[in-house]
């Protein structure tokens, strides 16, 4: 037997009688934007029917789809996409683990709940210390703000939850830990971030990027670079300044506004994105999160991912091209092995960038790795007067695979 009613804003809610009398709830849309109204009501009527259910003695049970970006058969005709489900796991309360999961997942609802009433925002670590005793540790919290997304068919942002750390507060404007530079003006809740007047000066990007409108710029591109020190190299070579670009990095691996930020830029300006990481399997990880997204988010690639994202380098071709000295390289570890091992098994490699591939494989070949700022070994400038200059011309060549 199966009980439907509709929710506002065309979300239905499906509670579906198992033949034990437990009742599977689940949300039957495509992931969308969506109100903050609406998440209020939909999240009312999921209690509501939770609590009827377990009134009316039946226990019920939570399904939640699985999503994935990629799958580890580099040779296989799989069909891994984050626009549709894989499969399902259905909790329920006679489990102990499972009981356990729902009993975290509704805390963190009811908390979620309380920031959209309040139209608040709080982050990952604000949560989890509400109930540091339940929670146990962060995974615990970053795995139940998935689920939540997952049934409520929203994204992270429309929950008013944003990332853990680096989240500071100008003014009313919440910012996270990415940075940006160059040619490039907008607009953020009432705010004006006027790169332009000085392309070498770096600005925070904002949290709140639903909120960014106005984009003005003339750039020719855009350059994405790994680590805020390779950043600071270019500013303080006015690199902005000789090539009209802009400039992003997210310090590391980038946080979800920055991946938002960057995906918001490209749909505007239709703009080229290169990118540029350090020789190693951390900074390929990094190249690839910003192109295809990451498995953890898997379910909200759709609006993460930046499918246009060129590889600019370093490749593990490069330093003998460059002609780097056995100095600036270092042996890759046992840890940096197992983990490119691991890279060379995700089936987008070989299906859209095999030339990606090859180069990582090379790199495990050759057992060596070496950062971005290893080609200041010839000037302290070579890298924005030489290599990213000769790297964008290579990528612009006709018939240029390497930048796919």
């Amino acid at each position: 037997m199966e009980l439907s009613f509709s929710s506002v804003y065309g979300h239905s809610l499906t509670i579906e009688r198992m033949h034990r009398g437990d009742v599977t709830i689940k949300f039957l849309v495509p992931v969308q934007r969506i109100e903050r109204k609406s998440i209020l009501v939909i999240i009312a009527d999921f209690t509501t029917s939770l609590v009827k259910e377990l009134s009316e003695g039946r226990s019920p049970s939570i399904s939640i789809h699985k999503f994935r970006n990629y799958c580890t058969d580099p040779y296989s005709n799989c069909l891994c996409s984050s626009d549709l489900p894989k499969g399902q796991q259905v909790l329920t309360l006679t489990r102990q683990c499972h009981a356990y999961r729902i009993d975290v997942l509704l805390r963190v609802l009811v908390i979620v709940q309380k920031l959209l009433q309040e139209n608040r925002h709080g982050s990952k670590r604000d949560i989890y210390y509400m109930h540091p005793s339940v929670f146990s540790e962060q995974t615990v919290v970053d795995r139940a703000i998935s689920d939540i997304c997952i049934l409520l068919q929203c994204s992270r942002h429309n929950l008013n939850v944003v990332d853990i750390g680096f989240t500071l507060k100008l003014s009313l404007v919440s910012v996270g830990k990415g940075l940006v530079m160059g040619w490039l003006q907008f607009l953020e809740a009432g705010r004006k971030f006027d790169c332009i007047s000085s392309p070498t000066t770096a600005y925070t990007i904002p949290v709140h990027v639903e909120e960014v409108k106005d984009i003005v710029s003339v750039a020719k591109y855009i350059l994405i670079v790994e680590k805020e020190s390779v950043f600071q190299r270019l500013a303080n070579d006015k690199f902005c300044n000789a090539n009209r670009c802009i400039i992003i990095t997210g310090r590391g691996y980038p946080d979800i506004p920055t991946r938002r930020f960057l995906r918001l830029l490209v749909e505007t300006l239709s703009l080229p994105v290169y990118c540029l990481v350090d020789c190693d399997p951390y900074g390929f990880d990094i190249l690839t999160t910003y192109r295809f997204g990451s498995m953890q988010m898997a379910y909200d690639a759709k609006i993460l991912r930046v499918p246009e994202v060129q590889w600019l380098g370093a490749f593990p071709s490069d330093f003998e091209k460059y002609d780097l000295p056995q100095q600036c390289l270092l042996p890759l570890t046992a840890e940096d092995k197992r983990r490119t091992e691991t890279l060379l098994l995700r089936c987008y490699l070989q299906k859209e960038v095999p030339e990606w591939r090859l180069e990582l494989e090379l790199m495990l070949q050759k057992g060596v790795k070496f950062e971005i700022e290893a080609f200041s070994v010839h000037t302290l400038s070579f890298l924005s007067e030489q290599y990213i200059p000769s790297k964008i011309q290579e990528v612009e060549l006709p018939g240029n695979k390497i930048k796919s």
